[in-house]
C-alpha cells in the first residue's frame, strides 16, 4: 500500500513538473547570456555608450538567475573609456566571486582595447576565427584649428586660472611640455591595462611584452596562439557541448520604453527628444558620431 502511494506521489510530482517553466525544473542547465556591445564610455545624449551604470542591472540579473551553471557574456566592442572598461571588468569579477559562477566570454566582431579589458574578466575567452582581439594600448587625439581660425579672422579669447588649464586646447598652438604630460598619463594608464591582462590571463599568455602590449591586434586564430584567447568556437555549440543539448540560454537585456521608466532608468527616447530640442548640442552629436565611426573603422568595421 505504501509503495502504491509513493508511486502515485511520484507520478503526480512528475506531471506537476511538466507544467513548470523549463528553467525551474530540477536538473535543467541554464546559462544566462548578456550582450555587451558598442563604444565604451559616456558620450553625448544621442549616442549613449556602454557604461557600468548602463550594464550593472543586467549583470546583476544574469548572475542571480535561478539554476545558472555559468554566465555567458557576448562582447562586441572596439573599446573606449579605460575607466568604464575597468569598472565593468571589476563588477563582473565581483559578481562571479560572490555567486561562484564561471564566466564564459564569446567575442563577436571585435574585443579590442577596452573591449578586450572587459573580456579579461572571463574564465575563458572564446572567439570566431575572424574576430579581432587585442589593441592593448592607450590612444588619444585632437585637432589643431589655430591656423583655420586665423585665416577666418577669428580671435581666440580664453581666460584661465592655472598654468595648464588650457593644455592641448585645439585652438592654440601645441606645446611640447603639454604633449609630454599627456604621454606620461597614457603610459600610466597603459601599465594599469598591462597589469590587468597579466593578472587575468597569467601563464596562458604565450609571448613577450614587446609583442602583446604594443597596441597591435590580431584575428582569432592568432589571438589563441598568443594566449589572448582560449579557443575558437561559438556560443550555441560550446554551451551545448558542455551543458547538454537542452541547455537554456536566456538573453538578459536592458529594459526599454515604458518598463525602463518604471524601473527608474531614463528612456533613450526622452534623452533624444531633449537633445533634439537643443540646437546647440547638434555639433557635439556630429563630432561624436564621426569619432564613434572612426573607432569602429580602425578595426575594419
Amino acid at each position: 500500500m505504501a509503495e502504491q502511494l509513493n508511486d502515485r506521489e511520484s507520478s503526480g510530482l512528475h506531471k506537476l513538473m511538466q507544467y513548470l517553466p523549463a528553467r525551474f525544473r530540477p536538473g535543467t542547465a541554464v546559462v544566462p547570456v548578456v550582450r555587451l556591445s558598442g563604444v565604451i564610455g559616456a558620450v553625448t545624449p544621442l549616442r549613449p555608450g556602454m557604461t557600468l551604470a548602463g550594464v550593472a542591472r543586467v549583470l546583476e540579473r544574469a548572475f542571480s538567475y535561478r539554476n545558472a551553471k555559468a554566465v555567458a557574456l557576448v562582447i562586441n566592442s572596439p573599446g573606449g573609456s579605460p575607466v568604464q572598461s575597468r569598472q565593468i571588468y571589476l563588477r563582473i569579477k565581483q559578481l562571479a566571486a560572490e555567486k561562484k559562477l564561471p564566466v564564459l566570454i564569446f567575442v563577436e566582431d571585435v574585443a579590442a582595447s577596452g573591449g578586450y579589458m572587459i573580456a579579461c574578466a572571463g574564465d575563458e575567452i572564446i572567439c570566431d576565427p575572424s574576430s579581432i582581439l587585442g589593441s592593448i594600448g592607450v590612444v588619444g587625439g585632437s585637432f589643431g584649428f589655430q591656423e583655420a581660425i586665423r585665416r577666418l579672422g577669428i580671435e581666440r579669447r580664453l581666460y584661465t586660472a592655472g598654468a595648464h588649464k588650457a593644455m592641448l586646447d585645439p585652438f592654440l598652438p601645441e606645446r611640447a611640455d603639454d604633449v609630454a604630460k599627456l604621454k606620461a598619463i597614457q603610459r600610466e594608464i597603459h601599465q594599469i591595462f598591462i597589469s590587468l591582462v597579466k593578472d587575468s590571463r597569467g601563464a596562458r599568455l604565450k609571448s613577450d611584452d614587446d609583442t602583446l602590449f604594443t597596441g597591435e591586434y590580431w584575428a582569432g586564430e592568432s589571438a589563441v596562439a598568443l594566449g589572448l584567447a582560449d579557443s575558437i568556437g561559438d556560443l550555441r555549440s560550446t554551451l551545448r557541448a558542455r551543458y547538454g543539448e537542452k541547455v537554456l540560454t536566456p538573453v538578459i537585456a536592458q529594459p526599454t520604453g515604458l518598463l525602463s521608466g518604471l524601473l527608474g532608468r531614463k528612456s533613450p527616447g526622452a534623452g533624444q527628444l531633449s537633445a533634439l530640442e537643443s540646437a546647440a548640442g547638434l555639433p557635439d552629436e556630429l563630432i561624436s558620431a564621426v569619432e564613434t565611426r572612426a573607432i569602429w573603422a580602425k578595426f575594419g568595421f
